[in-house]
């Protein structure tokens, strides 16, 4: 279908942007996503032409999972040529999660896909669902030359563009929600929007999408701290089901030199598990060997996660696991960057 104004896809999962208060209980609960629109309706006033589509059951984010994702990613592939951008109407606590996750399915991505959200409710006298959802679209409606200005998995809140698979949700209750530590913003939000267009991911070629929902969640995220018990890290390495482990280690990739960590972690090499190692850190990358704590690791073998988020190498590590790569190109395959998830 073409038409002189870029076609734009809404889809509402759910979450606080389309809230309501339930007086009974005193919870939020998510209502029908039409009356979301209806709330807004500046979005007729834009350059563009919207069509929507919502989940049968709205819900928190907090109940996301791989089979939502699956959802997300078909259904942007089975409407991919029909539409000129996609956004998605999210709950702010796993968006991160799910921004890094369609990153990574969405191969050869050309078009943008924008993750927004709030963290008041729609109906509420200070939201900030209209500004965060008005600009989603316009960004996701830009274009230069005949052809998408954003062409990546981004995220948008309070004011400013991120890269989806850079973030991480930084406050519960703070308007500028998220953060993306370790890259540039994609753009920012005031009297102008503005796109810092030389941040943007530029896909490689004009490859045909391809959308990979075969995803392996034998996963497991280990966060580091002192005094840690033996017992309980040998019960996680240990795991029958685990195929692979983000460690989550001090500073620029540091970890204890205790021989009982130690052998656990080359023990669940030798049986295959894949270990990444992040730094716990907000901001900042790993740098295996700088230090005599990180030594170790690096001589084992640990997957050097550099400065990735968490959020991007537990979902990263998912769609590696589900597409099969060999046990001998992972490290090399998990160390490169494939979505600018990575420095």
């Amino acid at each position: 279908m073409k038409n002189k104004v870029p076609n734009i896809l809404l889809i509402y999962t759910g979450g606080t942007i389309g809230m309501v208060q339930d007086y009974e209980s005193g919870h939020l609960k998510a209502f029908d996503f039409e009356k979301l629109v209806e709330n807004i309706p500046e979005l007729y006033q834009l350059d563009c032409e919207i069509h929507s589509v919502s989940f049968d059951r709205p819900i928190d984010s907090s109940d996301m999972n791989l089979g939502h994702w699956k959802f997300l990613a078909s259904l942007i592939e089975r409407h991919y040529d029909r539409f000129d951008g996609f956004v998605i109407l999210h709950g702010s606590d796993t968006m991160s999660y799910s921004a890094s996750a369609l990153s990574f399915m969405l191969e050869n991505l050309a078009k943008p896909v924008v993750f927004t959200g709030s963290q008041l409710p729609i109906g509420d006298l200070r939201t900030d669902a209209k500004e965060n959802l008005i600009t989603s679209i316009q960004v996701a409606s830009l274009r230069k030359g005949g052809h998408p200005v954003v062409q990546e998995v981004c995220l948008y809140f309070e004011n400013t563009l991120y890269r989806g698979n850079r973030t991480t949700k930084m406050s519960a209750e703070q308007f500028q929600a998220f953060d993306s530590p370790n890259f540039p913003v994609l753009g920012t939000s005031g009297v102008h929007l503005r796109i810092m267009e030389e941040y943007l991911w530029k896909p490689p070629g004009r490859k045909k999408l391809q959308v990979h929902t075969d995803l392996d969640n034998r996963v497991g995220l280990l966060k580091l701290f002192p005094g840690i018990h033996p017992g309980w890290v040998r019960s996680l390495l240990e795991s029958p089901e685990l195929k692979a482990l983000v460690l989550e280690s001090y500073g620029a990739g540091n970890a204890p030199t205790d021989t009982w960590f130690l052998t656990l972690l080359k023990d669940a090499i030798s049986r295959g598990v894949q270990l990444v190692n992040v730094t716990q850190c907000p901001g900042g990358s790993v740098l295996m060997g700088k230090y005599k704590t990180s030594a170790s690791l690096d001589e084992m073998g640990l997957i050097d996660g550099k400065d990735i988020t968490s959020e991007a190498a537990l979902t990263k590590l998912m769609y590696l696991l589900g597409s099969g790569v060999s046990s001998k190109s992972f490290k090399t395959i998990f160390e490169t960057s494939l979505r600018g998830e990575m420095t």
